[in-house]
Order: structure tokens, then C-alpha cells, then sequence
């Protein structure tokens, strides 16, 4: 909670300036896309080019070198102007302490909806906290998430439930963001909104 005081302080001494920029991003953008499409630095983008100063919500656990890795190579490329905030299962205390005067960067929905898989978790009930955390956020949101459901049917059914919950936790994100866009190799397609 270091981490969230140390950033609550600091939004809190800037000054109205930075408000006018806090309009320029919608209150809840949502950011698609498959795996290695370039997502995360679209949305990481998004968020610097506000002008705010820039919170990550980060929902991956490192479970193995691999992901340690990848979270190192995110971690490296945001560099040191983001306060990180690890939040694995409960991202409504983050979510509802951090400041108007600031955006916030969750990434990703999936790595947070295979927690709550992995830990048993009611997954209706898990879904609907997330869409009404996400809501309740006094900060500009930009959520992350990835499209599942392009390729082919999963041979087992644990990954096939998987595959269905992200699916329906995308579309209650899309329908509630002011600002959709999925990312295709880099490019982002507006699908509802408009782009800051």
C-alpha cells in the first residue's frame, strides 16, 4: 500500500492542468487483442499520451521463468515514470483509491480471469466484480484483454470454460467501455468510441 500512498500523494499535487487532460481520455477504454499483437504498447500509449501520471494494474502472477521474463520485458519498457501496483485477484481497492488526477493502465484481464479460475472462484460473480470495479474506477481506465475466441476449439474443457468466461467478460467490458479497440499487429481497429 506504499506503492498506492506514494502515488495518491504525488497525483494530489498536481495541479488543474493536468485535469483538462484527464478529459481527453474516456472513462473506460477497453483494448482487444490476440496474443503478441501489440496490445499492451497500444495501451501503455494510451495512457502516457494523457499526460497523467501513469498507474499499471498488473493482474500476472509469475508462475515460471517464462512469465517472469515476459514481465520483466513489460516492466522494462514501461520504465521508471509508472507507479506499478501488483493486483493479481482484488482490483477493486486499487482500482477505487487511485485518483481522478491519474490513469490507470489494468493489464490484463485474462491473466486475472485465469486466477480466479486456477483459485475455484465463482465465475459469474468474479466477472460482474470486475465490470463493476472497472465502472466505479474515479480515474480514466484502460483495460487490456485478449480475444480468445478466433482460433480453434480448445481439446480440453477446462480451457474450453476458459474460453467462454474470457469471452463473456469481453463482451461485458466492450458494452460498458466508452472506447473499444482491438489490436491487429500493432494497428488499432476503433470498434466503438473515439480515439483521444
Amino acid at each position: 500500500m506504499l506503492v498506492l500512498r506514494t502515488c495518491l500523494s504525488y497525483a494530489s499535487s498536481l495541479g488543474s492542468v493536468h485535469k483538462e487532460n484527464a478529459e481527453m481520455l474516456p472513462p473506460l477504454s477497453f483494448v482487444l487483442g490476440g496474443a503478441a499483437s501489440g496490445k499492451s504498447r497500444f495501451a501503455e500509449n494510451l495512457i502516457v499520451n494523457s499526460g497523467l501520471p501513469s498507474v499499471y494494474v498488473a493482474t500476472a502472477r509469475a508462475w515460471d521463468d517464462e512469465t517472469k521474463d515476459r514481465i520483466s520485458i513489460h516492466k522494462d519498457r514501461r520504465g521508471q515514470q509508472w507507479t506499478t501496483i501488483e493486483a493479481p485477484f482484488d482490483i477493486a481497492t486499487p482500482l477505487s483509491a487511485t485518483p481522478d488526477r491519474a490513469a490507470i493502465l489494468l493489464d490484463c484481464a485474462t491473466m486475472w480471469l485465469t486466477n480466479q479460475m486456477m483459485e475455484n472462484a465463482d465465475m459469474s460473480a468474479a466477472q460482474q466484480a470486475f465490470v463493476d470495479a472497472c465502472l466505479a474506477c474515479p480515474a480514466p481506465l484502460v483495460v487490456v484483454s485478449n480475444e480468445v475466441g478466433q482460433g480453434i476449439v480448445p481439446e480440453n474443457a477446462m480451457a474450453r470454460a476458459f474460453r467462454e468466461a474470457q469471452g463473456r467478460l469481453n463482451i461485458a467490458l466492450a458494452e460498458n467501455a466508452d472506447l473499444a479497440v482491438q489490436v491487429v499487429a500493432g494497428l488499432p481497429n476503433v470498434l466503438k468510441g473515439q480515439l483521444p
